[in-house]
């Protein structure tokens, strides 16, 4: 994958012009859903797989196909995370919980919410496999299971959050050690890392430390830190445009930018980070840190890995036009757990969703797809309290950008959009 198509939390634009007519109208609405601990029946015409953006949005599209009762929702967790709100979270400029609502809330109303998880899928029977053994049968499944976190493939993870100093806007339980580490910053390295896998919203990882910048030029401690990004790609960002325009923040305030160096073990007792150079094997280097932001390596889920829905590499082998599986034309997927080339970010999953609601529409008609998905995705990079570069673009990492301006600027009505319109678009809108 290409640097940015090595990467998901962000939710942007496009998508959102045309989710928000919709999404309006439903404001007020919080449905409710039948819950059950297993399967309440052994078959669904529409089968999800996964509680979170897309699965949650694909249900709410399915159960207008063909009817609630027919749809269920495979989904563990009792709670529905925005995750593209840590940024700010672990920047101290929200608060965890704003991120946060109980997944029966967004759950659509009367779609069976089947609160367990698939251990197996077997797509040449058209079913599935759930906890305890028990078996659930499909016509259609969607697969929307996202992206798995590993912070134990770096030695000395996840204990070392145990100790301060640490932290990682990446999950729930981490992301407010991330503030705590900016607040207790007196002196030395702040070290923010990106890891030599895929990942979710690969602005991420740098959003935090422009953050971090502005928050130590704040409370006056500027001067006694050392910043730097340590990213095993070779580029800061895939698109020339925005990486042009994010470097020139990086050189306008002095933050030092590390390429191919790759998290390799986190020494927490002795404020240490151990880097591989990925461009001399087996050269590692090795830093003091007063603050360290984690990016995990990632990868499919454990369940698809050598599953017959996937490719080699453990993602969900769709066509990257119509989200439909290349061999099995029932099985669709969307979001992060897909190979589509492109960013694994909300703001994809948004623009997906319409392409795979058309792609089931004609499907169930036993027509040939026809609307193309051209790998629409958006981060908007977080530059400080106020600044964001709104980056859009396509599977070809070029500019597809929706307003008429140089959205490649540093802009504060961009940040009052990330930080207060997305999320509404994304609870009132996206997900219905």
């Amino acid at each position: 994958m290409s640097a940015v198509g090595a990467v998901s939390s962000c939710f942007c634009l496009r998508p959102g012009v045309w989710l928000l007519k919709p999404g309006m109208q439903k404001m007020s609405s919080f449905g409710l859903h039948t819950a059950a601990r297993c399967a309440a029946k052994d078959y669904y015409e529409v089968l999800v797989l996964g509680g979170g953006a897309g699965g949650i949005a694909m249900s709410a599209r399915m159960k207008r196909k063909v009817g609630a009762a027919n749809v269920a929702v495979v989904e563990p967790s009792k709670t529905h995370y925005y995750q593209p709100l840590w940024t700010l979270v672990g920047g101290g400029a929200k608060q965890l919980a704003a991120s946060a609502r109980p997944m029966g809330s967004v759950m659509p109303k009367g779609v069976e919410w089947i609160k367990s998880q698939v251990t197996a899928l077997d797509p040449d029977k058209n079913c599935v496999w759930l906890e305890n053994d028990i078996k659930v049968s499909y016509k259609y499944l969607i697969i929307a299971l996202g992206i798995s976190l590993h912070y134990e493939k770096i030695k000395g993870l996840p204990e070392g959050f145990n100790h301060p100093k640490i932290g990682s806007n990446y999950s729930a339980q981490t992301v407010e050690k991330t503030w705590k580490a900016l607040q207790d910053f007196k002196e030395g390295n702040a070290i923010f890392t990106f890891p030599n896998t895929p990942v979710k919203c690969a602005g991420a990882p740098q959003k935090i430390m422009y953050l971090s910048d502005a928050y130590l030029r704040k409370t006056g401690k500027r001067s006694k830190a050392n910043i730097m990004f340590n990213t095993s790609l070779g580029v800061i960002f895939a698109v020339k445009k925005y990486a042009d325009a994010l470097l020139e923040v990086v050189k306008e305030r002095n933050l030092a930018v590390n390429y191919k160096r790759n998290l390799i073990e986190v020494r927490a007792d002795k404020q240490e980070a151990v880097f591989e150079n990925l461009d001399k094997p087996g050269v590692t280097e090795v830093h003091q840190y007063e603050m360290l932001h984690v990016t995990p390596p990632m990868g499919p889920p454990a369940v698809l890995i050598n599953s017959p829905v996937s490719d080699q590499s453990g993602w969900v082998d769709v066509d990257k036009e119509t989200l439909q599986h290349k061999k099995y034309p029932n099985v669709f997927g969307i979001g992060d757990c897909t190979n589509l080339p492109t960013s694994k970010t909300a703001a994809a999953v948004a623009a997906q969703s319409g392409i795979l609601d058309k792609t089931i529409s004609l499907v169930m008609k036993n027509e040939l797809p026809v609307k193309k998905y051209d790998g629409y995705t958006s981060c908007p990079l977080v530059t400080g309290y106020n600044k964001v570069i709104l980056a859009e673009f396509d599977y070809n990492a070029q500019p597809l950008e929706t307003f008429p301006i140089d959205q490649s600027k540093e802009r504060t009505t961009m940040y009052y959009m990330k930080a207060d319109m997305m999320p509404l678009l994304y609870w009132n809108a996206l997900l219905k």
